[in-house]
């Protein structure tokens, strides 16, 4: 294990993210605010980023075993550095790190009662953390570093786990400058359009930022609600089944056309999930809202399987059949290569065709039936990765669940709690339902769901290889 190479590549990372504290630095100079916050913490993160920089020689080579580890420590860095604006804002040391790392994994689970309270730079700041973190703050420094990228093969796979792995580009910076263009281009889109649509411009670059992010932090505490306007609603529903979706398909579709897009199995299926979860919600709550049950399911659906976390509506007053849905939907997630969280759908199709493989060879034992998705056969090793993947979420769901329980929080909560931290989803339902937030949840309780978030974000593997004794040593 090469630590010198470790402590390096993380100190650039923090370099960046101080240089990017200077952003909210100037919302706060914009506003008249108080701007100490960020400049200290700029100071501080860039500082501590160049002592560790220090011992810097070339990088010819990057083992998995040190890829993991910048990947998975670099991340709860960013989150731990990232918490110093809140930090120095007032807010608790804990409660800042649950926030910082709810906005770099996307998650949208927050502690603060009554977001209007808060400085319009701190919000932005928030909102930022995530759109940095949706992407990829390691992809980003494979685009802008290309003695990394040459370097860090396995730092993306560590970072963007998918599980067919397929590049965009032969250089592995050249598919990292494609998905963050894409991702910034689509951005810019939806900033303008929510400016048009009545939007402040504030008000549009922060929920940008949570939209294309799938991160779900609103300038308000009623979050898209807040804006009474259908037209902004479908909007957003638009930007979060586009990030919903696998990013390369975005980027063939807009070089050859929509068909790349219904070609694909996953996209596919993620789509009549999504049509299909509506329906099922249109239909339990048509007698009590009528033709609006349509709008709200359908922005409920795509926030909750984007694991974007918006909410119009305090769902968590819906009949039981509509919250079963979107608690189930909390597991499914966004597609592989997308900015969402879950298990991602392409597993879950996997999972099926596997499901159904074994069923068939139950009937014909001498059968040979592999596993394919779409004309691609599926390699036992990746079904294996599959199954474990689905095994290890379960069980980190369970145990997170049962401690919450064991601290006082009740079934719904603290299940809804754990699936919608390790899914990086959001709001969850009861005492942490989309009217209310996760300040009162024990101590210990946070400490379970800041694990969760980094763990889910990071698609387990990345994290849990750290606790294998081999993995440490020489």
């Amino acid at each position: 294990m090469n630590y010198n190479t470790i402590i390096n590549l993380i100190g650039a990372v923090l370099r960046f993210l101080g240089m990017a504290m200077l952003v909210p630095l100037v919302v706060a100079f914009w506003y008249s605010e108080n701007y100490n916050p960020f400049l200290i913490s700029a100071v501080i993160t860039f500082v501590v980023g160049i002592i560790s920089g220090l011992k810097t020689h070339e990088i010819d080579d990057l083992p998995i075993k040190e890829s993991f580890a910048i990947v998975a420590i670099g991340w709860f860095s960013v989150a731990l550095f990232g918490s110093l604006p809140y930090i120095l804002s007032g807010i608790p040391l804990l409660d800042s790190l649950f926030e910082s790392m709810s906005g770099f994994t996307t998650t949208g689970s927050t502690i603060l009662p009554v977001i209007e309270d808060y400085s319009k730079s701190l919000l932005f700041w928030r909102s930022f953390t995530q759109w940095l973190g949706g992407m990829g703050i390691i992809v980003l420094f494979l685009a802008i570093l290309p003695k990394l990228a040459v370097a860090g093969r396995d730092l993306f796979r560590a970072e963007v786990p998918d599980p067919i792995g397929d590049k965009l580009r032969p250089r592995l910076s050249q598919t990292a400058k494609i998905l963050w263009s894409v991702y910034v281009g689509f951005s810019a889109v939806e900033v303008f359009v929510l400016w048009l649509s009545g939007m402040t411009f504030y008000d549009a670059i922060c929920t940008t930022f949570s939209t294309m992010s799938t991160g779900g932090f609103s300038s308000h505490s009623e979050s898209i609600a807040f804006f009474q306007s259908s037209l902004i609603e479908y909007i957003v529903i638009f930007f979060m089944f586009v990030a919903g979706a696998n990013f390369a398909l975005h980027y063939w579709m807009l070089r050859g056309g929509a068909e790349h897009l219904f070609r694909d199995p996953e996209f596919r299926l993620y789509t009549y999930i999504v049509f299909g979860a509506t329906l099922l919600i249109v239909l339990v709550l048509w007698n009590t809202h009528g033709f609006d049950s349509i709008r709200l399911g359908l922005f409920q659906v795509v926030a909750v399987i984007t694991t974007t976390g918006f909410t119009t509506a305090d769902f968590d007053a819906w009949p039981d059949a509509a919250k079963i849905v979107l608690f189930l939907l909390m597991f499914v997630g966004g597609c592989a290569g997308s900015t969402g969280g879950g298990m991602k759908v392409v597993r879950i199709l996997l999972l099926i065709k596997y499901g159904y493989r074994e069923l068939f060879r139950s009937l014909h034992p001498k059968a040979i039936l592999p596993v394919r998705l779409g004309r691609q056969m599926v390699p036992q090793g990746v079904m294996e990765a599959i199954l474990s993947f689905f095994i290890l979420y379960i069980f980190i769901f369970v145990v997170a669940s049962l401690i919450l329980s064991l601290l006082g929080m009740d079934t719904v909560s603290a299940t809804s709690a754990a699936a919608t931290a390790l899914g990086n989803v959001g709001p969850g339902f009861n005492i942490i339902g989309p009217a209310a937030h996760f300040g009162g949840v024990h101590p210990i309780g946070k400490l379970v769901l800041i694990l969760c978030m980094w763990i889910g974000r990071l698609e387990i593997f990345t994290v849990l290889v750290l606790l294998i004794p081999d993995f440490w040593r020489k």
